[in-house]
């Protein structure tokens, strides 16, 4: 009997830059996602520009990309991490500046509250810079505690500082 084939799971990541050529960062990740096996990029949002949260810095540029993975969520989060360290992160301040940053949003159905990994991600629906882009994908993504999109209040505030930047990306 043939072995069965890894089942295939839906998942969302952040993608955030502020250092360099931050569409070009945006754009190199999402190709370096798309090249890695076990991983299939299905579509991206628009880019969005925002104001940095943390220490001052320059603003970043945002977006969410739907992807298909066969990895084990400990080898999916290892997979973005090196595309991190590949593209040159250094990890000195927390919420500081970065050449790039991709964050596991949502990760199928998965419920994952380890140091190392917390899914879904534990701040996702307090930012807009996460929220706008993520709505273009998918209209009721699975939040923190169970929560969904219709049990939220967002007020303006919720997407100030959330501006369109240039249209979804691709790999090449």
């Amino acid at each position: 009997m043939a072995p069965e084939a890894p089942a295939h799971a839906q998942a969302f990541i952040g993608l955030g830059s502020n250092l360099g050529d931050r569409l070009a960062n945006l754009q190199r990740a999402v190709e370096m996602l798309a090249s890695r096996e076990g991983i299939r990029f299905v579509k991206s949002s628009r880019v969005y520009e925002t104001e940095p949260v943390g220490p001052p810095q320059p603003d970043y540029l945002n977006a969410v990309v739907e992807i298909e993975t066969t990895l084990e969520p400990f080898q999916f989060l290892g997979a973005c991490l090196q595309i991190e360290n590949e593209m040159g992160r250094v990890r000195t301040e927390r919420w500081g500046p970065r050449v790039i940053d991709l964050d596991i949003l949502t990760l199928g159905d998965e419920r994952i509250d380890e140091p190392d990994l917390q899914v879904p991600h534990p701040r996702m629906h307090e930012r807009g810079f996460v929220l706008l882009p993520l709505l273009e994908l998918t209209a009721d993504p699975p939040l923190p505690g169970g929560r969904r999109l219709k049990d939220l209040r967002l007020g303006p505030e919720a997407l100030a500082g959330v501006r369109p930047f240039a249209p979804a990306l691709h790999p090449a």
